[in-house]
């Protein structure tokens, strides 16, 4: 029997709901427990596939080509399940499907409504899956008290009602303010919140209560007393050095033996530990620092590039090494000397992004890595401005640019060593696409697999020649000028399995220059990371120790 846990938060945004989600997750693991978690966004767009990074932070994509919310990132990183295109759905996606269903007359003729149509497409969406694991954690997007959550609060609360009892709990995340100048903990906003929660019909089991510092016994006593919870299901979340401790905070806390007496579960299996402790114990205990030089387009905000930041911190845990990153608008190279913003750098970083503006800059920043033997990781966008840079300064092409350039612009100004990709093959079928298709959905999305040059070096990082990545884009490099680039220097290393499409780049005679059309930072975890993100942090590590 599936047993679920609701995740809710209220107060403010932005309190960490995935994050503990994910925590949690880990800790049910380390008690022998299967696991999948699953996020529900009240936003109205379909998925988040088409918002600006500026908006919504980083696009995480699944290995079935699911677009969906950053917070399945931490879900990955901290469970090592793969998250599947049944685990996000929007409000937008729910609304989307009824009205499908409506026009198809699959309702009969009925008057559609929230309740029961919409309400009843969200726990058909929970159901999915159910049996497959021992717990799944449900995670709902906004704060308890938005309009455009209702939907979703009400479908969770009948889901509750319909599972026999026992089967579901609920969580409720909170902020606990402390006001420096009286020197107190207030707890009125979070009584507040689980008022609004429970006039819902969602009486929380547990309280997650977000804190600069510890809770004093007093207010725990005064939270559970006035939000009708035991005062071991308060659970205090500190502000933390790092993410990685979450879990052993968090169990610390007592908030994984809280969820399971809830259920009822006792004797509870005692938690297995060691991973998290060994992953705590990296982060903290380095021998040395790496500087990092991200070189992007939405660098005001971090989480546009989650994912990349922490397959980064994975590759330093790795090597023992804190990795010092700095955020890096690709803007001011086309103003300012890049040597001189780049200079004492031991590795350079140019991730995937969309659209003309700052490529000129990516592609002086991938020109400073190749010429000074600065190591340099291209992702997606930043292997084709490597391949561009390599094209003009390398076989003579002045004229390199992107097709993707011209189309934004409407005119032809450059020879496209890039191009629009109009098909490809998935699993066993051609995929077709047209510029003028909608935009939504319509890149190459997804896990796909690429075989290795033998004896290249990223066979070497690897360890073997076939791989499989996550992919998403549009724009492919084009092979036909494959054998121009490779006799001057820029090698193919990775195809596809028909030959048709350029994986991996690398530069020859150079201590490490790979870009790579694929993401990825999507598959690296704290206990397992990408090989490349590993084996890049080292090159980096090795030239700090030169200079």
């Amino acid at each position: 029997m599936t047993r679920y846990i609701f995740i809710t938060g209220g107060v403010v945004s932005s309190l960490g709901k995935g994050l503990a989600s994910a925590a949690l997750g880990a800790l049910l693991q380390a008690r022998g427990f299967t696991v999948r978690l699953r996020k529900l966004d009240p936003y109205l767009n379909v998925d988040p596939g088409t918002m600006s990074p500026f908006e919504h932070g980083e696009v995480f994509v699944t290995d079935d080509g699911a677009e969906t919310d950053l917070d399945l990132g931490h879900y990955e990183r901290f469970t090592g399940v793969a998250a599947r295109k049944t685990d996000s759905v929007s409000s937008g996606r729910i609304y989307s499907n009824v009205l499908e269903k409506e026009r198809r007359g699959d309702y009969l003729g009925k008057t559609i409504q929230v309740i029961p149509h919409v309400t009843n497409e969200i726990k058909d969406f929970l159901s999915i899956g159910e049996g497959e694991v021992d717990f799944m954690l449900c995670e709902i997007g906004g704060t308890v008290g938005d309009i455009e959550g209702l939907p979703f609060f009400e479908a969770i609360r009948q889901f509750g009602q319909d599972r026999p009892r026992g089967q579901c709990i609920f969580v409720h995340l909170t902020l606990l303010p402390y006001i420096a100048a009286s020197g107190e903990l207030k707890t009125k906003p979070t009584q507040h919140s689980v008022k609004e929660l429970r006039s819902i019909g969602i009486a929380p089991d547990v309280l997650v209560c977000r804190s600069e510092g510890p809770i004093p016994q007093k207010e725990r006593e005064k939270l559970a007393l006035f939000c009708n919870v035991r005062p071991e299901a308060v659970i205090a979340a500190q502000d933390l050095k790092s993410i990685y401790d979450a879990p052993l905070a968090y169990h610390a806390e007592g908030l994984d033996q809280a969820v399971l007496d809830a259920f009822q579960i006792s004797p509870a299996p005692r938690p297995v530990l060691t991973k998290w402790q060994d992953v705590s114990d990296r982060v903290h205990n380095t021998d040395g620092e790496v500087r990092i030089a991200i070189v992007g387009k939405y660098t005001q905000l971090e989480d546009a590039y989650k994912s990349v930041s922490e397959a980064l911190t994975h590759g330093g845990m790795a090597n023992r090494v804190k990795v010092r990153t700095e955020w890096l608008d690709a803007e001011i190279f086309e103003k300012d000397d890049a040597a001189a913003r780049l200079e004492g750098f031991h590795g350079i970083l140019v991730p995937g992004g969309f659209g003309e503006r700052g490529t000129e800059g990516k592609i002086k920043a991938a020109e400073f890595a190749r010429t000074k033997n600065i190591p340099y990781l291209g992702i997606c966008l930043g292997m084709q401005m490597a391949v561009i840079e390599a094209a003009r300064h390398l076989a003579d092409m002045e004229n390199a640019g992107s097709e993707e350039f011209d189309d934004e612009k409407g005119k032809k100004r450059f020879t496209p060593v890039v191009y629009h990709l109009k098909e490809w093959v998935q699993g066993n079928h051609k995929v077709e696409r047209k510029k003028s298709d909608a935009k939504g959905g319509t890149m190459r999305l997804g896990a796909y697999t690429a075989y290795l040059a033998e004896g290249s070096r990223v066979a070497e990082v690897y360890g073997g020649t076939v791989i499989e990545e996550r992919h998403r884009h549009r724009y492919e490099v084009d092979m036909t000028y494959r054998k121009q680039l490779e006799e001057r220097g820029l090698i193919f290393s990775g195809v596809s399995p028909d030959g048709r499409l350029p994986e991996i780049v690398e530069v020859k005679d150079h201590p490490w220059f790979i870009g790579v059309q694929f993401h990825p930072e999507l598959k690296s975890k704290p206990f397992a990371p990408h090989p490349l993100f590993r084996d890049f942090v080292r090159a980096a590590k090795d030239l700090s120790r030169l200079v």
